[in-house]
């Protein structure tokens, strides 16, 4: 769109000429013959006077797109041409008068001395070297022999040996510990996948609660209490206890169980010598009906123990133990942490019957109350593993399933080993001689781990 043209204003008493022609083409006009106004709107306008055939200059319009980029070419231009009046030199004749315009340089001759005493540096001109394939290769050579060249000079602070780094790696190569490898552990439960019994997705959880608990169920130092009972007659009524499990043919957890009640009965109560026995049949018949499918009855337990008590008094010292224990009989016993760390020793028959062998030595000795029943079980694998020469003795598959290290367990492995070494000998021959058959292995039959044993028990 055309803007309207600006007419200048005339001075007082000067008549405009262009006007007085516009009123008269308009006073005649009705024909409509002249249209030739209409082309030059907004483009040119002549004026009387004037020539016609040099054009007056254009209007002025609003500034459009086209005309802004052209606005950026020529300001882009004149930046350049800038640029280039930097880098070219300026040459310039010093001899007055010389050539066309001699005088031109004879009156410019003070600009002519400014311009020589300027002196504009030529930038150097830069070689180009076309690179070739083998030519890359040698540079690359270049830049790795110079990192190598580099790595030397730094490299004899860091291979400077000091005297307690030197000390350090001779005991790990006599204890046999350098550059061991790292041991894998082992999945104990892949095989129990698709046993629903085995309780896979729930076992790690059953067993952590498991070592919470233990010690609340846990029996305390009681022959201080006990007035009529010593630690020999404890050790008389379990290795009788064992011979009668054997003779009903009763589970494991059976007996670890009777062992547990009667000891937890002994610790919140004082019982006479000569209930001492009775206090046996009745924890038996409690951890049989506890355990198994078919438990013993009252009579047959009278009968065994050479009717020394009648039916009513087993059945009296039943309500009796419960009553004091609070009737709770699910508790972990020695059985519940055997069958894991057993499990995670990944056992042949002949390790299993050893482990058994050294627990239940242990459970009818007075002195393996002070460990927990989890240390005692970890206790009978070490030592059973150290009898038997197992490599490694305790891996880190044993490590995890039973929560102790190797150091923990010396102490209470000790006095298992110290009483496999006296079994033979001890007037108790319950135990040596069930796992003296061999059906079971014979592994009492065995020596014991004499590297496991302590200085003062040795003497």
């Amino acid at each position: 769109m055309a803007s309207r043209p600006i007419v200048p204003q005339p001075a007082r008493g000067e008549a405009l000429i262009g006007v007085n022609m516009h009123r008269k083409k308009n006073a005649a006009g009705a024909d409509g013959r002249n249209r030739r106004a209409l082309g030059d709107i907004g483009n040119v306008v002549t004026v009387r006077g004037i020539d016609a055939a040099k054009p007056q200059a254009q209007i002025s319009r609003p500034m459009t797109r086209k005309f802004c980029a052209q606005l950026l070419a020529n300001a882009q231009a004149a930046a350049a041409a800038e640029n280039n009046k930097k880098l070219v030199c300026v040459k310039v004749e010093t001899v007055p008068g010389a050539g066309p315009n001699g005088a031109a340089a004879g009156k410019n001759g003070g600009a002519v001395k400014e311009a020589q005493k300027k002196v504009v540096v030529k930038p150097e001109p830069q070689e180009v070297i076309e690179i070739s394939p083998d030519n890359e290769k040698e540079e690359e050579k270049v830049k790795k022999q110079d990192k190598a060249v580099h790595k030397k000079k730094e490299s004899p602070r860091k291979k400077v040996q000091t005297l307690t780094s030197a000390l350090t790696a001779r005991s790990k190569a006599a204890c046999g510990l350098g550059n061991k490898p790292m041991e894998e552990i082992v999945d104990i439960d892949a095989a129990d996948a698709n046993n629903d019994l085995a309780g896979v997705e729930y076992v790690e959880d059953i067993y952590k609660f498991y070592k919470l608990v233990e010690n609340e169920s846990r029996p305390h130092n009681y022959m201080d209490s006990q007035p009529e009972i010593n630690e020999k007659m404890r050790a008389i009524l379990i290795d009788w206890l064992i011979d009668v499990h054997q003779k009903f043919e009763l589970s494991p957890e059976t007996l670890y169980l009777t062992i547990n009640i009667i000891d937890r009965f002994l610790s919140v109560k004082p019982v006479p010598r000569r209930e001492l026995q009775l206090v046996g049949i009745s924890a038996t018949l409690m951890a049989s009906k506890y355990e198994e499918i078919w438990p013993p009855e009252v009579n047959d337990l009278v009968c065994i123990s050479d009717k020394a008590y009648t039916h009513e008094q087993v059945l009296i010292m039943e309500k009796t133990i419960l009553a004091k224990l609070e009737w709770t009989l699910t508790v972990p016993t020695h059985y519940v942490f055997l069958s894991r760390f057993i499990k995670a020793s990944i056992p042949d028959k002949e390790m299993e019957n050893m482990v058994y062998f050294l627990t239940e030595l242990g459970i009818m000795h007075y002195d393996t109350i002070m460990f927990c029943p989890s240390m005692v079980a970890a206790s009978a694998v070490y030592a059973a593993r150290c009898t038997l020469s197992k490599c490694p003795v305790w891996t880190e598959t044993l490590k995890l399933h039973t929560g102790f290290s190797e150091s923990q367990l010396k102490d209470c492995a000790g006095l298992l080993v110290y009483l496999h070494s006296k079994a033979a000998e001890n007037k108790l021959q319950t135990v040596h001689k069930k796992y003296s058959h061999p059906q079971r292995g014979a592994v009492a039959m065995l020596p014991a781990a004499k590297s496991l044993l302590p200085a003062s028990l040795c003497q």
